[in-house]
């Protein structure tokens, strides 16, 4: 829904209160508002920032930029969360490139999600096929369990050695939400304790579903119906 929003000269402000519209419209509530005092409804991140952006007036997107918008809602009192980094207007041919290896490391990810499957062969088909372009894979911020809690066990590594792990179980919810960096796959924190920035200030982008691991293969609860 948010994409058709996503265009120069709008605040990432304006994205968090659209977003949040429609949300409540569809019955749901944010689960980022007040979780840990952060203080919007969604994480919306531009350019070098990994993760966990927050939404003000006088961040104005631009020509050239590319941004991810991270949603998590409740809905009946069970979490989803998902996310999807946009191209905003005309962007570099290395933009443009970076976006779509992160959403091709989503869909390996998830490609490795079965029964018996063990989790690090989703860190490891992720980092082997990222890592063939220079890019680096964030270690810092992984994948995680989720239903009646924000986050849950298993925490889902990006990066991991083959066949590592432990083994995934029909009835599991987790999130793969691979970050892929540019550069170097380190991470600062800023000082409002929310903010990540890539270590070197390269591009970041990432994507985000979550999914139910069913008796033959898994399933993506967060797609639009």
């Amino acid at each position: 829904m948010i994409g058709e929003y996503v265009k120069p000269g709008i605040s990432t402000e304006d994205l968090d209160n659209v977003c949040n519209a429609f949300i409540l419209k569809r019955g749901g509530v944010s689960a980022c508002i007040g979780y840990h005092g952060y203080p919007k409804f969604t994480c919306i991140s531009i350019g070098d920032t990994v993760c966990h952006g927050i939404p003000d007036s006088k961040t104005i997107l631009k020509d050239g930029d590319i941004v991810n918008v991270d949603v998590t809602t409740i809905v009946d009192g069970y979490y989803g969360d998902t996310s999807r980094t946009y191209l905003v207007g005309n962007v570099s041919k290395e933009a443009a490139k970076l976006v779509e290896v992160a959403k091709k490391c989503l869909e390996i990810g998830i490609s490795e999600v079965r029964p018996g499957n063990r989790f690090g062969n989703i860190g490891y088909a992720i980092a082997n096929y990222a890592e063939k372009f220079g890019y680096g894979v964030v270690r810092d911020y992984t994948g995680h369990g989720t239903g009646i809690y924000f986050h849950e066990e298993p925490y889902i590594v990006h990066k991991a050695p083959k066949d590592s792990g432990a083994k995934m179980e029909a009835g599991m919810v987790f999130t793969i939400e691979p970050m892929i960096n540019l550069g170097t796959h380190k991470t600062k924190l800023l000082s409002d304790e929310w903010t990540v920035k890539t270590f070197d200030g390269k591009l970041s982008a990432q994507f985000e579903h979550t999914l139910l691991v069913t008796e033959d293969g898994c399933e993506i609860l967060t797609v639009a119906d």
